[in-house]
């Protein structure tokens, strides 16, 4: 049976039902918001959390993801709202009593303590017999594959080593939750990538139900069963990944999910779920999605991946032409930044045989490229429109 922390005593009560291993049946967040006087970091976020769910929440610097973090950690006070953890109200209780696990971006180890002496810290202070200390600290330490180091201290470590340590000590005390609050920025892009599949395995193996900040698409994609989107303290959208990545709610996620392509252009005509969108030299046909219909003579912002952006083949009706101005070996792959007449700015992919400088006829397909309703969309022409397509790359 999986339990709780009692909120009064330290004991523990029955959870709700959960995955096998979990601590932890189910977490609410009500309304919950911060504000530091006229400024609010955090509007109302309603989210629920299953137990053995990873979630990450993903933005960028300042949209609110760290402030809601902190906020569950008991970190900050609420401004308003409430956090409820199988039942049972928690933000009211004091961050030391929640009983949530925390692993933060500089690690925070005792550099004076081995590495199991710092996993061990916490469960000496909360006064766990001996006994039972070293088969929890002998168990994680075998989990997060540091059994050899349990004698070295921090500074003998490297970087990847330290932050397991940092995750051991965490998840030794048996947390219902635990916070990791961007764990992995200050690695090397090698060892990011080996430490998300060793995240990803620990919590999977230990059962647990993790929080995970970041603005790294690649990293929330490869990690998270849901992400949640948030943008100056607003969520834009909650979603798995397949849902984020194939169904974007608006422009701000697309461009978190990797269409660099951002292209603000005058609705043509439109046609069912399809409408023919232009501007200048660039003219193509797209799937209507987002929130609210698009009218001839608006404005929509067309998102569209690199990769599904091509070179036109014989017989293909390009959308634009364009010159090749930096191209970039990924390996199988070249991404090609190239830039239209008009000055427009078109991300690509291509097999090989481009140079800087080439002249190149792109296309894509209707199906591939998203037009969202620009921000006050109705009948007739936009007299305030900007003129000229913006793009955006993230």
């Amino acid at each position: 049976m999986s339990t709780v922390p009692d909120m009064t005593d330290g004991a523990r009560t029955p959870a709700a039902a959960s995955p096998a291993g979990s601590q932890l049946g189910e977490l609410r967040l009500r309304g919950v918001s911060r504000a530091y006087g006229s400024y609010t970091a955090l509007h109302p976020l309603d989210l629920t959390i299953r137990g053995g769910e990873f979630v990450a929440l993903l933005g960028p610097s300042g949209c609110g993801k760290t402030t809601a973090l902190n906020c569950l950690a008991g970190l900050l006070p609420l401004t308003a709202g409430e956090i409820v953890l199988d039942g049972r109200r928690v933000d009211t209780v004091p961050p030391e009593k929640r009983g949530f696990g925390m692993v933060f971006q500089n690690y925070a180890l005792f550099p004076h303590l081995t590495v199991r002496g710092n996993v061990a810290f916490g469960l000496k202070m909360r006064g766990v017999g001996r006994a039972e200390t070293t088969r929890r600290v002998d168990e994680v330490l075998r989990l997060v594959r540091l059994t050899e180091q349990a004698h070295k201290h921090p500074g003998q470590l490297s970087g990847g080593q330290q932050q397991r340590v940092a995750i051991a000590r965490a998840i030794v005390m048996e947390p219902p939750l635990v916070l990791m609050d961007e764990p992995l920025s200050n690695l090397d892009a090698a060892l990011r990538l080996e430490m998300r599949s060793e995240i990803r395995r620990i919590h999977q193996e230990f059962g647990l139900t993790t929080v995970y900040v970041t603005h790294d698409q690649e990293e929330a994609l490869s990690l998270a069963d849901r992400l949640v989107v948030l943008e100056a303290g607003r969520v834009s959208q909650i979603g798995t990944p397949a849902e984020l990545y194939e169904h974007p709610a608006d422009p701000h996620v697309a461009a978190f999910m990797g269409y660099r392509n951002l292209l603000a252009l005058d609705v043509v005509s439109v046609r069912g779920s399809r409408a023919v969108v232009q501007r200048r030299g660039l003219r193509l046909t797209g799937t209507l999605v987002g929130g609210g219909p698009v009218a001839e003579g608006r404005e929509a912002t067309v998102a569209i991946r690199p990769e599904d952006v091509r070179v036109a083949g014989p017989g293909e009706q390009p959308i634009a032409e364009a010159v090749a101005q930096i191209v970039e070996y990924h390996g199988r792959a070249l991404h090609v930044e190239a830039v239209t007449g008009d000055g427009d700015r078109i991300h690509l992919r291509a097999d090989g045989g481009i140079r800087p400088g080439d002249a190149l006829a792109v296309t894509v397909d209707a199906d591939r490229a998203l037009l969202f309703p620009s921000p006050g969309t109705g009948p007739g022409p936009d007299p305030a429109g900007a003129p000229g397509a913006a793009e955006v790359s993230r």
